[in-house]
């Protein structure tokens, strides 16, 4: 069975059919590092980070390119603010923003590139733009890529004006454009704003659309495979995209497949700098582990929007909790494994999957099993299928705790203590352990040990 993805160019399934052989080249839209990224973010990229280990996974040979938006009104006025230089505040969050990711277990991305290394790129797309009588010249303002050239343009989202959850469009605000909607390639820069030598005004600086396309145009060709995203980028970003790479190159389409994620909502509204109702990954990482995190992500479909609540998060959890003390149970177990029941399972895991990465139905056909074989039992197969699909999904804690030899003594001690029918003292010991921060637990495989 192939694998079938939602392209939202084209709004049904389709059976992903790479450009060449078992090679994708894929592009997600990376961060403006002007603050701290947030939980919303976050959810874009855990799903992308899960769709490329799962393409991997299918023997597929995936190249993962995100930009790094570097410089952006957004990134000069925050550093204005600051009284620093614009790359300088760019530069702080961006290693903020790797910290993060490393910390909520996204590691599938190849190639992070920014937009202020391929400033020699974007100037030569823009050159190309002009050249083919798709973009012209503002004195002293900029360069504008002119829409009424590019009638396809509103073939992604199937519209032309925007609308309020859209991405605000920056640096095009000028009274001499020659249609409402035309986007800036190339800006003179103000005064003490960064720039670079340029062929039109010799102080220049970049376009937020054409960052993209120059990057992806230099790494993955002007043709490739997937582009992904946040819906609110659909447009005006990524119709702006279509139109420039489109036009400059002379090929169509620019890109086969668009993936795009729901938002991230608190109290029905999208999760936004802008609306003030954020919080940041790293304020969440001190109150949620980093993988129950992961699993709330994972717990919605990627197209679909969730709803950020504690109760949820708290479900999470518990989920996690479940399928962590499942795995340490037939880890060490010696009860036959249920052939039949497994291959059921990585049937219905991998049907689930190929559907357009529906990871909650994955996670149904996951929580199936574990119900089964606490039924009916399981051991060294089952727990190594788990394994298996954590390659995945990277939520489950695989390795055994390192305990330190006080708590190891302390659960030697206890274990004596019940053997004895020293019950008193077993409890005693026990909430010592807990004082420590460790959950013991009492099976018949012997004492388990979970940390709080």
């Amino acid at each position: 069975m192939p694998i079938k993805l939602f392209n939202t160019l084209t709004r049904k399934k389709e059976a992903l059919k790479p450009i060449k052989d078992k090679n994708i080249k894929l592009f997600v839209c990376g961060i403006t590092p002007y603050d701290y990224a947030h939980i919303g973010h976050a959810k874009t990229y855990v799903q992308f980070d899960v769709i490329v280990k799962y393409l991997r996974y299918r023997g597929y040979s995936v190249y993962y390119l995100q930009n790094v938006t570097d410089i952006d009104d957004k990134i000069i006025n925050r550093a204005k603010e600051k009284n620093i230089k614009p790359l300088d505040l760019a530069r702080n969050f961006e290693k903020e923003y790797h910290k993060d990711m490393q910390a909520l277990g996204v590691d599938s991305i190849t190639k992070y590139a920014r937009a202020t290394k391929h400033i020699k790129e974007i100037i030569n797309q823009v050159n190309a733009l002009i050249k083919h009588g798709y973009a012209y010249n503002i004195e002293n303002d900029g360069i504008y890529f002119n829409l009424s050239k590019f009638k396809e343009y509103g073939k992604l989202s199937g519209r032309k004006s925007m609308q309020a959850e859209d991405a605000v469009t920056r640096i095009d605000d000028s009274k001499k454009k020659i249609n409402k909607g035309d986007f800036c390639l190339w800006k003179k820069s103000k005064k003490d704003e960064p720039s670079w030598d340029d062929p039109w005004f010799h102080n220049g600086r970049p376009g937020w659309h054409i960052e993209d396309t120059a990057i992806s145009e230099k790494y993955l060709g002007q043709q490739y495979d997937i582009h992904g995203g946040a819906r609110d980028l659909i447009f005006p970003h990524h119709e702006a995209e279509i139109a420039q790479m489109e036009s400059a190159s002379g090929k169509k389409p620019f890109v086969k497949y668009w993936l795009h994620t729901g938002f991230l909502n608190v109290k029905g509204q999208k999760m936004a700098k802008s609306l003030g109702n954020f919080i940041t990954i790293r304020e969440a990482l001190k109150k949620y582990d980093p993988k129950v995190l992961r699993f709330f992500y994972l717990s919605a479909h990627y197209k679909s929007p969730i709803d950020f609540s504690e109760e949820l998060l708290k479900q999470a959890k518990n989920s996690l909790e479940r399928l962590n003390d499942f795995l340490k149970k037939v880890k060490y177990s010696k009860e036959k494994d249920n052939s039949k029941l497994i291959e059921k399972t990585k049937k219905e895991f991998f049907k689930n999957m190929d559907d357009d990465f529906d990871t909650p139905k994955a996670l149904a056909v996951i929580f199936d099993f574990v119900k089964e074989v606490n039924k009916t039992g399981g051991g060294k197969k089952s727990c190594n299928l788990i394994i298996e699909f954590d390659k995945i999904f990277s939520v489950l804690t695989i390795e055994d705790l390192k305990l330190s030899q006080e708590i190891k003594k302390l659960i030697e001690e206890r274990e004596k203590a019940r053997k004895e029918k020293d019950y008193e003292k077993a409890d005693k010991i026990r909430d010592k352990i807990r004082d420590k921060g460790y959950i013991l637990e009492d099976s018949d495989e012997g004492p388990r040990v979970k940390k709080i």
